[in-house]
Parts: structure tokens; sequence; C-alpha cells
């Protein structure tokens, strides 16, 4: 009996998971996340917690609900936490540090992170896949400033490699110990069910289920390593694109979910349409993804990698908040906020519902036979 206790054990926490089963939770979980409260997204967090670091400051919302309270916040707590708690029981966590040249990439890609984000309304998750998924034509816009900012920092990547030595790694793996890790883990498990419990013992049922959700997404992450930075980068990179069939799964998924949501059982025709098509999505798309592909991380895959212990995204989520609260408090003191640009929802501009899902299950369609031909011929990679 326990063989085989311990050889489920390693099924789930021995090897990673397939990548293209993390674009199915991805999906399947967004789409559960609209239902019971709002898509998934990061700045939602990222901005409250930057109100309640700087609010005395005079930056942002000094009076902030607490970051304990904020949906957005607990799930991007719940997604640390979950990676955090995958890390351990897998044995794979540990303290890496790297070179300086890195840890200065991290920190200069969160900046650019948080204005990119500010500027769409939404991170790579919020603007992008949710974005796209709520048939906002700033989701779409988003995707093709990402693609740009893929394609810009893949080229510096390279060239990278080419003119600039590695430089001294200054960490290892601190605290890398694969047999006491999942023992580890077990309490941070215990530790996490608790403060669900808690949660719900003061009547915040919402918060739980969120606090929950996050968790389920840190695990699936850190299992599958989905990686949305990868999905953009790969293509012009190496040529390979398996992130990007995954990412294009949950793209699948989410949209056809989000249409019965929105069409068919609660009638949310405008939720998650930000007023930012064209200027606001497609500027800050190229600029977060720049960001993205020098941190090594997105959205939430800074977050996931912060559960497993990485020097580099930590700089990077510091940087990510940092931006986002001064340069949001900024647009708001300015006006700028406005001109971002106006929402756009797609089944009003193509005439229905059927038209608007066609057209967006084109577009995956498309993108799918692009990157298969470029895994093929390599036409778009650098290496």
């Amino acid at each position: 009996m326990l063989a085989r206790l311990r050889q489920d054990y390693q099924t789930v926490f021995g090897r990673n998971w397939p990548v293209w089963l993390g674009g199915i939770f991805y999906g399947v979980i967004n789409v559960l996340l609209f239902l019971h409260f709002q898509p998934w997204t990061t700045l939602d967090g990222v901005l409250n917690w930057g109100d309640n670091l700087f609010g005395r400051f005079g930056i942002g919302n000094a009076e902030a609900l607490s970051p304990l309270l904020r949906s957005g916040s607990i799930i991007n707590m719940g997604l640390i936490a979950g990676a955090f708690l995958a890390a351990l029981l897998s044995g794979q966590f540990g303290i890496r540090i790297g070179p300086v040249r890195e840890l200065i990439k991290g920190a200069v890609g969160g900046l650019l992170m948080g204005v990119g984000a500010v500027l769409v309304r939404g991170c790579n998750i919020g603007g992008f896949f949710s974005g796209t998924s709520a048939f906002g034509l700033h989701g779409v816009s988003m995707a093709v400033g990402l693609g740009i900012g893929a394609f810009l920092g893949a080229r510096y990547l390279v060239w990278e490699l080419d003119h600039v030595p590695a430089g001294k790694n200054l960490g290892g793996n601190w605290l890398h110990n694969p047999k006491v890790q999942p023992y580890v883990g077990g309490v941070v498990f215990l530790g996490l069910i608790a403060a669900a419990l808690y949660y719900l013992n003061l009547g915040y049922a919402n918060r739980a289920v969120i606090l929950l959700f996050g968790i389920l997404l840190g695990v699936v992450s850190q299992r599958t390593r989905l990686c949305f930075v990868r999905a953009f980068r790969e293509p012009f990179l190496t040529g390979e694109s398996s992130h990007t069939r995954a990412m294009l799964i949950a793209l699948l998924i989410s949209i056809i979910g989000f249409a019965i949501v929105k069409n068919v059982i609660f009638e949310k025709v405008d939720a998650f349409v930000r007023p930012t098509f064209w200027v606001g999505s497609l500027t800050g798309g190229i600029i977060f993804g720049l960001g993205m592909v020098a941190a090594g991380g997105c959205g939430g895959g800074t977050m996931w990698r912060v559960g497993e212990g990485h020097a580099k995204l930590f700089l990077a989520l510091i940087g990510y908040v940092t931006a986002a609260a001064f340069f949001n408090d900024y647009l708001q003191r300015t006006g700028l906020i406005q001109r971002l640009g106006s929402p756009a929802f797609l089944p009003d501009m193509v005439g229905g519902w059927g038209w608007a899902v066609l057209l967006l299950l084109g577009m995956l369609a498309v993108w799918y036979l692009i990157v298969r031909w470029n895994e093929e011929t390599h036409r778009l990679a650098a290496i």
C-alpha cells in the first residue's frame, strides 16, 4: 500500500505535468473565476499592494482596502503560495540568485511591466488573456503589442549572448533540500487550508474561494511550467511552440466559456472590456512584452517563480508593483487615464456573437498554423 502511495505521489510531484494540461486548467479556471467574481488578472492586486505601500506618501489611494481583503490581492497571494507549496512538495524550491546582470534585467523588466500593464489596464493575463476572452478588442490589440515586444526582446537576448559576458553567479540553489521539502510542504498545505477556513469563519466565503482558486493556479503553473513569456518569445528565439499551443488551448476554452457566461448565463455583456483600445493596449503591450522578456516572467509567471525562490523574479515583482503604483497615480492625476482609448466590444462591431466567436477562433487557428509553420521552417526564429 505504501509503495503504491509513493508511486502515485511521484506521478504528481516527481515530474512535471504536460504543458498542454496547464492550458486546459488555465482556460477552465478563468471561466470559473468569471462565474464566481471576475476573470483572472494580476494588476488589480498589484495596484492594491502599491496603494498600501505608497499610499501614506501620497501615491495612490491611502485608504485602500487591506491586501488581505482585496480579491485581486488574495488571488495573487494564493498564486505565490500555491507555487511555493508545489515547489516544496516536488522538492524543487530553492533561493536562486544568479548573476548581477540578470538581477538588473529582472528589476528593469518589472518596471516596464508595471508601466505597460497600467496603459492596458491589465497585465498579459488581465489585459490580453482575459481581455480577449471577454471579446474586448483591447485584448487583441495587446496581443499584437506583446508579439512586437517579444520580438524586440528576443533580438536583444541574441545580441546579449554574443556581446555581453555572462557574469558571475552570486548564489547557487540555497535551501534546496529535496528530502526535507515535502514534509515542509505538508505543513504549508495545512496552513493554506487553515487560512481558507479562517476567511470562511470570518464570513468571507468569497475570499476563501478566491484564495483556493489562486492556490490552484499556483500549483498548476509550477507543475506544468506554462509560461506566457515562452509562448510569445520562443517562436522568435528558437522556434519552439509548445507553450504557445498551450496558451492557445487556454484561450480557446476561455473564449467559449466567456461567450456562454456573457450571452447566456449572466448577460455580463460589457464586463472586462477596458477603455484602452487601441493606443493604450498596443503601446502597453509592446512595453509589457519587452519587460516580460527581460524579466523572464509575465504577470502570473513572475509570481509563481517567486514562489519557487527566484531572486530575479522577486526583483521583477518589486519593480512591477512600484512602477504600476507610480505610473497609475501619474495618469490619474493628469487625466491621461481618460485618453488611452475607448472600449471596443467585438460582437457590437461585427454584427453579433456568432461572427465574433468565429473571428476569434479563426485568429487562434491562424496563430496556431503560423507557429507550427515556424517550428518547421525557423523563418521567424533567431537561433
